[in-house]
């Protein structure tokens, strides 16, 4: 655990699941550097306050004593939040947690942004809240340098008003933006459906659909695009897994190649939970059932209840790399796969994941190979590898 110093106090804060083997702080430089900007400039907060976008609860934590609503894709960034205020003392009341699916607030007089990684989340919440926010708002945004571009800026000005930034301090930097309300208030273009390619199986020239934020939202990856060629064929009234679903392009794959199936379609981003129930909902309207959960990977499931689980794991955390995220994810798999069932996973061959799963299931079989991705098989329990396919052929 580590601890923040802040102009409201020495707070203790972690990310969430707390991991004894992850070095990684709830907060970096710019996070810091926008808190003490707010101290030094006496900013007004009495009013109705919005954090968009806080990482690990960094942001809202210190400024619990006003309130904030804070807006978040991520569900373990959420829990983080409500971990570190109630590590610190705040009551239950001291913030609104609310998603980017759900309704904005109908004002805003403070609104702070911390600058996400995607460029089209970041549009889509500033065309969600510019209703929302008036000619005396304050609208300061914050990232390190590498994550604040021109067309980061472009979006502040198009969407919101005027926009300057400041100077670097610790490779960070703040986005300063006045608000126009002149500005026509537009929707934004999200979601996005395209058609998918053929010769990808029985989701071939099938609509995906992509709410903004979610991984290659214009376009199916080539990772993806490998794995969907890979994937065993369902037999009989199975339960699969779509872990890290996405837009639930494998997930859907796997219903339509076996109707009897049921799938389960896990994230933990709330727009990749609503994609993936759209690109379901349009392409398997009589199929033999799906749930839809946003949670801290499988924790919902009950232990031995799924015969098939499918996963694309990110390896990154926000600027980090790291494969915490997918040990999690393979660990999640392990227990809630029934005995003989299987985990089927695409990823990068540098990543190594093989080594992971045979650390954590006892065996890893390549189902095949590219250039540049595997595709692995593990199987629960060290059922014996064959041919066998946890209710596929």
């Amino acid at each position: 655990m580590n601890r923040l110093t802040t102009p409201w106090g020495d707070l203790a804060l972690t990310r969430f699941p707390e991991d004894p083997r992850d070095p990684l702080r709830a907060w970096d430089a710019a996070d810091e550097y926008l808190l003490r900007h707010l101290a030094e400039q006496g900013t007004d907060l009495s009013g109705a306050l919005v954090v968009l976008g806080d990482r690990w609860g960094a942001l809202t934590t210190s400024l619990a004593a006003h309130r904030p609503v804070q807006i978040t894709d991520s569900y373990l960034g959420q829990r983080a939040t409500a971990a570190n205020l109630a590590r610190n003392g705040a009551d239950a009341a001291a913030a609104e947690l609310r998603s980017v699916r759900d309704t904005p607030p109908e004002r805003i007089d403070v609104l702070l942004v911390r600058v996400p990684k995607s460029l089209a989340l970041l549009e889509d919440q500033l065309h969600r809240l510019a209703p929302a926010v008036h000619e005396g708002t304050v609208v300061i945004g914050t990232g390190m340098v590498g994550e604040i571009h021109t067309s980061t800026l472009k979006l502040f000005e198009q969407i919101i008003g005027p926009t300057r930034t400041s100077l670097a301090v610790r490779k960070a930097r703040l986005i300063f933006c006045t608000p126009d309300s002149s500005l026509p208030r537009t929707a934004g273009p999200w979601p996005l459906r395209y058609a998918l390619p053929d010769g990808i199986g029985a989701i071939s020239g099938r609509t995906v659909t992509n709410h903004a934020g979610v991984f290659c939202a214009d376009r199916l990856d080539i990772g993806t695009r490998f794995f969907l060629g890979q994937l065993p064929v369902p037999r009989g009234p199975v339960h699969i897994v779509d872990l890290g679903c996405g837009n639930g392009v494998v997930g859907t794959a796997a219903a339509l190649a076996g109707p009897e199936a049921s799938v389960t379609f896990a994230d933990e981003s709330f727009s990749a939970v609503a994609s993936a129930e759209a690109t379901y909902r349009d392409n398997v309207p009589e199929g033999g059932g799906a749930a839809f959960t946003v949670s801290d990977g499988l924790a919902g499931l009950p232990d031995a209840s799924a015969d098939l689980v499918l996963c694309n794991p990110p390896f990154h955390s926000h600027r980090a790399t790291t494969d915490t995220t997918a040990r999690r994810m393979f660990a999640d798999a392990r227990r809630v796969l029934r005995p003989g069932g299987e985990l089927w996973v695409v990823g990068n061959r540098h990543l190594g994941y093989h080594v992971t799963l045979r650390r954590i299931f006892g065996n890893s079989e390549v189902v095949a190979g590219h250039p540049k991705f595997v595709v692995l098989r593990a199987v629960s329990k060290a059922a014996p590898l064959g041919r066998s396919r946890a209710g596929a052929r």
